[in-house]
C-alpha cells in the first residue's frame, strides 16, 4: 500500500475540517497565513489542502483575508456567537413562514432564556 499523506485516513463529516480551522483562527487572535495554519495543525493537513479550505471558507464569507507578502492572511469575520446568529438568520430566511418558526422557537425557550430575550428586545433601538 504506500505511505499515507497527512490528510488521508478516515473521512471526516462535511464541515469538520472547516470547523477545526475556524476554531484555530478564532483562538489565534490574529490573521494567519496558510503556512501558519498548516504549522499549527501539526502536519495534519498538507499546505495545498489548507489553501483550498481557506479559499472555500473565504468564498462562503466566513473569513476575511488580507495580503501578507506573497500570501493571504485569514481571520474570521465574527466570533462564535456571531456565527451562531448568522446560522439562525439563515434558517429564518429559508422558511416561508417566519412567524411560525419564531413562535415555535419562543415556545421552546426556557423561562430564563425567554426573560433574557425579552430584556434584549427591550434594549433594541
Amino acid at each position: 500500500m504506500g505511505s499515507q499523506l497527512p490528510d488521508s485516513g478516515p473521512k471526516r463529516p462535511n464541515g469538520a475540517r472547516e470547523a477545526e480551522i475556524l476554531a484555530l483562527l478564532q483562538g489565534a487572535g490574529t490573521a494567519l497565513t496558510p503556512g501558519e495554519v498548516t504549522e499549527r495543525l501539526g502536519g495534519e493537513l498538507t499546505y495545498s489542502s489548507v489553501v483550498t479550505i481557506l479559499g472555500r471558507m473565504h468564498a462562503k464569507e466566513l473569513l476575511n483575508r488580507t495580503r501578507r507578502g506573497r500570501a493571504y492572511a485569514y481571520a474570521p469575520v465574527t466570533d462564535d456567537a456571531g456565527f451562531a446568529a448568522r446560522r439562525m438568520h439563515t434558517v429564518l430566511a429559508e422558511r416561508p413562514d417566519r412567524q411560525t418558526v419564531l413562535a415555535r422557537f419562543a415556545d421552546d425557550l426556557s423561562s430564563s432564556d425567554a426573560e433574557l430575550l425579552r430584556q434584549l428586545l427591550d434594549q433594541a433601538p
